[in-house]
């Protein structure tokens, strides 16, 4: 299955639905799981705050919510379980601490997987731009080359504001200003700190790339990137 970045990069509008905030989704766990001693029984409460955290939020991470994950390892069965007449489940990436839900889309009764027009009724899409993309390009290179030389999981990736942003320039262009340059980077990042992607840039101007960006970017989300750039380089000045 496509995933989110795959599909925003591209420049698609069938981006891959990802869950956050919608308090519909607990609502129909709710009413699959209705509130009586005979389902709680069946359902332990700590099952049940960790899928709500899932719906909530999209993902949880162990380095900041580590008995949460905990309990997600411990339950998956039960999580999935639960989740299952929702059409979603959720993928645990226990070397690097993070657990998302997604959508089992082509599980879903009645849907084509070549329907592009099809959306999960308890999330809702998020496109990202095309600098919010090829920054993302440039921290999961980051990242990688961090877990090659660290090995994956077994301290965070952190970069510096002044190394991310001359990389940045070399594909958008210096606009003449050295504080323009940087409040606009700085404008992205906390742009994708909304997606979990990093932390806060702290005082030192330092910032941590989370590991969910290891599902969000992947090769073929980058080619798919390099192809978007590529068209968009091609187009004649006045049509940019």
């Amino acid at each position: 299955m496509s995933n989110i970045f795959d599909q925003l990069a591209s420049g698609s509008d069938d981006g891959e639905p990802v869950p956050r905030n919608r308090s519909d989704a607990a609502d129909e766990l709710n009413t699959i799981y209705p509130a009586n001693e005979a389902v709680n029984d069946r359902v332990p409460s700590e099952v049940r705050r960790t899928i709500q955290e899932l719906l909530r939020q999209g993902y949880i991470e162990s380095a900041r919510k580590p008995d949460v994950f905990q309990h997600t390892i411990i339950h998956e069965t039960a999580i999935n379980d639960a989740l299952d007449p929702l059409d979603m489940a959720v993928k645990i990436d226990s070397h690097r601490g993070i657990a998302i839900i997604v959508v089992r889309q082509n599980d879903a009764e009645g849907i084509d997987d070549d329907d592009q027009g099809w959306s999960h009724p308890l999330v809702r899409r998020q496109r990202l731009t095309l600098e919010q993309s090829l920054v993302i390009a440039i921290l999961r290179g980051v990242f990688v080359l961090h877990e090659q030389e660290s090995g994956v999981g077994h301290k965070p990736a952190t970069m510096a504001v002044d190394d991310l942003l001359p990389q940045y320039l070399t594909y958008i262009g210096d606009s003449g200003s050295d504080a323009k340059n940087e409040s606009k980077l700085m404008s992205l990042l906390d742009q994708l700190k909304g997606y979990g992607i990093v932390s806060e840039v702290d005082s030192k101007q330092e910032f941590t790339i989370r590991p969910l960006i290891a599902h969000l970017a992947n090769p073929e989300s980058l080619a798919a990137l390099l192809r978007t750039m590529e068209s968009a380089a091609s187009q004649p000045e006045d049509r940019r």
